[in-house]
């Protein structure tokens, strides 16, 4: 099976190809965001590199969100145009799910989040799945992060912190976490395309018009309201 992912939802741009379950090729970049004018030019160029023609590929696998608004669209309609095109599958991963694959062999509990602005993130909780893959313990949501980490350490289980804005929140998970916190290198908190392939190699396909974003946004009115409450 030959699988192209594709992954705009946050800052990082990722794309990626499996042959078969093996990776015959990768791209990301941590640059400013105009993944509208980079996506398509880098497809084309990586389908070059591994000699894929477009009819050869046998599925799509897309980051779904969370993640930025404008990102997360830019990459669904590039997947389900193609998938329409290609008359092939089109499936749909959770971008924090794809981040937590970056420790699926870490004996902790994983908490991949990204920024949400306003002191918010999106974020869930992930673990170790005897058949190899992540289980979800907590729901993702969009939720203040300073009382998500209150919640994660009530637990009292140490747990691993991924997430591409790790440098802007490092401070205050030792804060509220202290030795239960577990931050790997920089490198780590990067999603990989080609981790997110594999996920979507097993996942079951579903109708190209149900696939939606996932947003998780607190409306304007809440998000303003917890900003209140923060302030008092």
């Amino acid at each position: 099976m030959n699988i192209l992912a594709i992954d705009t939802s946050n800052q990082v741009m990722g794309i990626a190809i499996l042959k078969d379950g093996n990776l015959a090729g990768e791209y990301t970049t941590n640059a400013k965001r105009n993944h509208s004018v980079r996506l398509m030019p880098a497809i084309n160029q990586l389908m070059k590199e591994t000699e894929t023609e477009p009819e050869e590929l046998n599925r799509i696998v897309v980051a779904k969100g969370p993640g930025s608004y404008t990102g997360v669209r830019i990459g669904l309609t590039t997947a389900k145009t193609m998938g329409w095109a290609l008359n092939i599958p089109v499936v749909g991963i959770s971008s924090l799910a794809a981040l937590a694959l970056q420790a699926k062999f870490a004996s902790a509990v994983i908490c991949p989040f990204f920024d949400a602005r306003r002191g918010l993130v999106y974020t869930g909780l992930y673990e170790q799945h005897v058949s190899g893959g992540l289980q979800l313990l907590e729901n993702e949501v969009n939720i203040k992060f300073t009382d998500w980490l209150d919640t994660l350490a009530s637990k009292q289980q140490q747990v691993v912190f991924l997430s591409p804005d790790i440098e802007q929140h490092y401070q205050v998970i030792v804060e509220h976490m202290k030795d239960l916190a577990i931050i790997p290198e920089m490198a780590y908190h990067y999603p990989r395309p080609s981790l997110l392939a594999l996920a979507g190699a097993e996942q079951q396909n579903e109708p190209i018009h149900a696939l939606t974003p996932e947003y998780l946004r607190l409306v304007e009115a809440e998000a303003k309201w917890l900003e209140q409450q923060g302030n008092n």
